[in-house]
C-alpha cells in the first residue's frame, strides 16, 4: 500500500506541475500574439516580441510553438483560433485594496465573467475602466543576478538613464537579485545595454506600481485578498496583476 500510495503522489504532483507549465506556456504563448500583431512579427524590430520571446525560451517552450503564436498574431496562421486583444479590468479587493489587471483574451465575454466570478467569490468588486487605473503608474522593470563589479554595473545603469534599483531576494532560487527601475520608452535601451555588457537579465517587463499602499493589519482580511491574488493571478487569460496593499 506504501508503494502504491507514494506512486499515486508522485502521479498527483506530475499533473499539477504539467498542468502549471501549460498555463505558462499558453500564457506566454498569447503575450507573444499580442506582440506579433501589435507590431512587426519580426522579434528585430519588435522590442516587446523580442522580451516575450526571450521568456518563452526561458520558459522552455518549443521553437515550434514560438513560431506559431508569431504566425497567429501576424495572421499568417491558417489553424484554429480567433483575435486575441489584451484587455485592462479594474477593480477592489477586502478593505478597498485597488486591483489592476491586463489579460489576453480572444473571448472578451468569457474573460470578464471569470474576474467577476472571482472578486465576488473574495468580497471584492469589478470597477469600470478608470476606477482605480489612476493610482497606478507604467514602468520597464528589469530583474538580474547581483553583479560581483558594482561600479561598472552603475556605469551601465547611468548610461540607460535608470530611474532607481534595489537589492530584492528571491526566496525560491536562494540568490539575491537587482530590480532595476526606468521609464516604459527606456526599457529597450537599458535592457540592451545590459545585455552587450554580459549581464544575463532575469526579466525584463513593463510593469504597473502602485502610486501609494493601503496597510491591511486584519489577518482574516489579509487571507481574503491573498487569496483573491491567487484566483485572479491562476485564471487562463490573465497576464498580470497588481494590487497596492502592504501586509
Amino acid at each position: 500500500m506504501a508503494g502504491h500510495s507514494k506512486w499515486a503522489n508522485i502521479k498527483r504532483q506530475k499533473a499539477r506541475v504539467d498542468a502549471q507549465k501549460g498555463k505558462i506556456f499558453a500564457r506566454i504563448s498569447r503575450e507573444i500574439i499580442v506582440a506579433a500583431r501589435q507590431g512587426l512579427p519580426d522579434p528585430a524590430g519588435n522590442f516587446q516580441l523580442r522580451t516575450a520571446i526571450t521568456k518563452a525560451k526561458a520558459a522552455g517552450i518549443p521553437q515550434e510553438n514560438i513560431e506559431r503564436a508569431i504566425a497567429k498574431g501576424a495572421g499568417t496562421w491558417t489553424g484554429d483560433g480567433g483575435a486575441w486583444e489584451t484587455i485592462r479590468y479594474e477593480g477592489y479587493g477586502p478593505g478597498g485594496v485597488a486591483i489592476l489587471m491586463e489579460a489576453v483574451t480572444d473571448n472578451r465575454n468569457r474573460t470578464a465573467a471569470d474576474i467577476r466570478a472571482a472578486f465576488n467569490k473574495f468580497d471584492g468588486n469589478l470597477g469600470e475602466t478608470g476606477c482605480v487605473g489612476w493610482m497606478f503608474e507604467q514602468w520597464g522593470m528589469i530583474t538580474l543576478p547581483l553583479p560581483a563589479d558594482e561600479e561598472q554595473f552603475l556605469e551601465v545603469l547611468l548610461q540607460g538613464e535608470t530611474e532607481e534599483y534595489e537589492l530584492v531576494t528571491d526566496e525560491e532560487l536562494g540568490q539575491t537579485l537587482v530590480a532595476v527601475k526606468v521609464a516604459p520608452l527606456g526599457l529597450a535601451k537599458l535592457t540592451g545595454l545590459l545585455d552587450a555588457a554580459g549581464y544575463p537579465i532575469e526579466s525584463s517587463e513593463l510593469q504597473w506600481l502602485p502610486l501609494n499602499t493601503v496597510q491591511i493589519t486584519q489577518p482574516d482580511q489579509a487571507r481574503q485578498i491573498l487569496r483573491l491574488m491567487d484566483a485572479l493571478e491562476d485564471l487562463d487569460d490573465m497576464q498580470t496583476v497588481a494590487a497596492n496593499f502592504e501586509l
